[in-house]
């Protein structure tokens, strides 16, 4: 076999390993892509049975033996403890878009003062409420420093080494005081 020949022959070679390696490339990646869009469902939370639900009798189950029968309450009541929360949540979530709710369910059961069940309730997706937050924000006391005050009152504050270590006091730290009427 001539040179010639031998070098157009490794020269094809390594063309095709490299449009080999291109390509496998490519469909690592395109299975990468296709996985990341895989939706991935997550269940949260205790739901009890629905068989351990109906042996809750309102009027002579106690709050004892409610939590014989379910087990810990996902939530309790904020203000007191008269209504016990069983939560359940399923959500789907695509790559990295936000969840959506599939299923949720809520059973509440409401004790009366002396700790007897009062009342079972259930609750399902389409009995929740979207809840629009208000916009804006909460005022803070004092006044908003520009980026050079923030920058300038920094000066100083970085000391090398500790004077506190070294018995003496620390005084006042220099730089802007946001509530001092003065400045």
């Amino acid at each position: 076999m001539s040179t010639q020949l031998r070098l157009s022959c490794l020269v094809v070679r390594k063309a095709r390993c490299k449009l080999s390696l291109s390509a496998s490339a490519v469909v690592t990646l395109a299975a990468a892509s296709l996985a990341a869009c895989v939706p991935s469902v997550d269940q949260r939370g205790n739901l009890p049975e629905p068989e351990k639900i109906g042996q809750i009798r309102p009027g002579t189950t106690t709050r004892d033996q409610v939590a014989k029968l379910l087990g810990t309450p996902s939530s309790t009541g904020i203000f007191d403890d008269k209504r016990w929360y069983y939560i359940s949540r399923k959500t789907k979530q695509v790559a990295f878009f936000d969840p959506d709710v599939m299923d949720q369910q809520v059973y509440i059961v409401n004790f009366d003062a002396k700790g007897v069940v009062r009342a079972v309730d259930h609750k399902d997706l389409k009995d929740g409420r979207e809840i629009e937050p208000v916009p804006g924000a909460t005022p803070a006391p004092g006044r908003e420093l520009t980026f050079v005050e923030q920058v300038l009152g920094n000066i100083g504050r970085f000391n090398k080494s500790s004077s506190s270590s070294e018995g003496g006091s620390e005084g006042p730290r220099p730089g802007p005081r946001p509530n001092d009427p003065n400045h």
